[in-house]
């Protein structure tokens, strides 16, 4: 195995992207590990599950406490996504979107308005949908990602 993981924030993570995502970490031999407040069926036995306590935020603070600056991250949390970033930890939705400390001002910026907007009445939950579009940016982006990683873990140098 590598000496860096893939954690999820297991809990609204998409099937198609959580299939994905296991069988490509593992046949890089990757480890992955879902944190969740549930049980997330696991298309593979390889895959760590980590249930937390029904507590709010307590699987982002169970990945938060337990990655590595060379983990990756997967999160629709932008919140917890802004925690990961200052800690310098790669971290993307599944949406195929990379927060990062140039763009993560403006998507907390996003996320206040689109909440704002919610409680007056206005805009939709455009944002629940999740289909091929989606999905092809995750799996393009998490294999970029990925490889990078791999790249970064056999020449033990750092990604930033």
């Amino acid at each position: 195995m590598l000496k860096f993981s893939v954690w999820v924030d297991a809990d609204s993570f998409p099937a198609k992207a959580r299939d994905f995502l296991v069988s490509h970490a593992l046949s890089k031999e990757v480890s992955v590990n879902f944190v969740a407040n549930h049980e997330i069926k696991s298309p593979d036995p390889r895959v760590k599950m980590v249930i937390c306590q029904k507590e709010h935020n307590a699987a982002d603070d169970y990945i938060f406490e337990n990655a590595a600056e060379n983990d990756i991250i997967v999160t629709r949390d932008i919140l917890f996504a802004a925690r990961l970033v200052e800690k310098n930890i790669s971290v993307m939705n599944d949406r195929g979107v990379l927060f990062s400390k140039d763009n993560i001002e403006d998507k907390l910026r996003e996320r206040e308005f689109s909440l704002n907007m919610a409680q007056i009445g206005l805009g939709g939950n455009k944002g629940n949908y999740y289909g091929d579009k989606e999905f092809k940016k995750f799996a393009t982006l998490f294999e970029t990602e990925l490889q990078k990683h791999i790249i970064a873990d056999i020449y033990n140098v750092k990604r930033r």
